[in-house]
């Protein structure tokens, strides 16, 4: 009896890469203001920049913002595990603990967000030891991943670590792999959360204030950090320069700093579609470059394509659903934040 053979697509490649780039990006917009809006009210909470209804009325969004970060999270890690299961399951195993521990720490991380807010409604106050909690278990969630998925793309790495340890507590120790693109994530979180900040804040003076502080200071870290680890490439780099990526990449940079014109303008909708496609666009280049990584080692155009149609009709269609109910949810939130103020 033989096994059944799982070495196929069920959808052509690009339908797959399109969904996971796509989910990848609506993820990353909620993690960027969960991570960054934690960052940012803590910040203004240790500096007593706001008053505290204020402090409140930001961190009430945090545990929506979790659920919401997590949901748009199971999507795209499994339209990239149709394709790079090996690579990423391998990766998973040698750091087998650190892996398991991205659960634990997203509980620990989604209890204190509550903690911080039900303390708030009782006292008047934030709890600010549940939001540094909170922000300890989203930032190990965050460096855990980009160890694991940077380990995924070095096979040999994976390899040779296996074989000296199989007891899934390695840490993948190629730290310069990782560190700046995992820096140029945070500082990314740092900026988008400022921006939403701000739009949440538009009509309060110190909330807008501090949002845009973050907003721009957040985008010329994260650009400098961008290119020390697009620097750091350097292996792949001529390769990557002759792909659409760089002009993708490029695009990207120029709507990042598009979007502060329109931020300061009060344009809201202007910058955030200008920061979505920004974002859209990196991350288009973060695959690229993974491709080029593997490139030799593993090629995704040659995995045998197998339809199976109907689960991905389902996924378009509650994709659908979910993105209007989302926009609904957005215009119902929005127009109550008119009404009050």
């Amino acid at each position: 009896m033989s096994l059944p053979d799982y070495q196929f697509l069920s959808a052509p490649l690009w339908l797959v890469t399109t969904l996971h780039l796509v989910t990848l990006t609506l993820h990353f917009v909620a993690m960027n203001f969960l991570l960054g809006g934690v960052v940012i009210v803590l910040y203004a909470a240790l500096r007593r920049q706001w008053s505290d209804p204020a402090l409140l009325k930001f961190a009430r969004l945090f545990p929506s913002a979790m659920a919401a970060t997590v949901t748009l999270g199971v999507a795209p890690l499994l339209f990239v595990q149709l394709v790079y299961h090996r690579q990423i399951y391998s990766a998973a195993i040698v750091s087998g603990w650190a892996w398991l521990g991205i659960i634990g720490a997203a509980i620990v991380a989604y209890y204190a967000l509550y903690r911080a807010t039900l303390r708030g409604d009782r006292t008047g106050r934030l709890s600010l030891a549940a939001l540094g909690l909170a922000l300890a278990g989203l930032l190990y969630v965050s460096f855990a991943y980009s160890s694991i998925f940077s380990m995924a793309e070095r096979p040999g790495l994976m390899h040779s670590l296996y074989a000296q340890d199989q007891s899934g507590l390695v840490w993948n120790p190629q730290i310069g792999d990782y560190l700046l693109r995992w820096s140029h994530m945070v500082l990314g979180a740092v900026t988008v959360g400022g921006f939403l900040l701000g739009l949440l804040g538009r009509d309060e003076p110190a909330a807008y204030r501090t949002g845009k502080q973050f907003f721009v200071g957040g985008m010329v870290l994260a650009s400098l950090a961008g290119m020390g680890y697009t620097l750091s490439l350097l292996p792949i780099l001529p390769a990557l320069m002759k792909t659409p990526a760089i002009w993708a990449l490029t695009v990207a940079l120029l709507l990042s700093l598009g979007s502060l014109h329109f931020f300061f303008k009060k344009n809201f909708v202007g910058a955030g579609a200008m920061l979505f496609v920004s974002m859209l666009g990196m991350v288009y280049t973060r695959h690229t470059a993974r491709m080029l990584q593997l490139s030799g080692l593993f090629e995704p155009s040659s995995l045998r394509i197998a339809t199976q149609w109907s689960p991905f009709i389902l996924f378009l269609v509650c994709f659908a659903i979910m993105l209007g109910v989302v926009a609904y949810m957005l215009r119902l939130f929005f127009g109550a934040q008119q009404t009050t103020t």
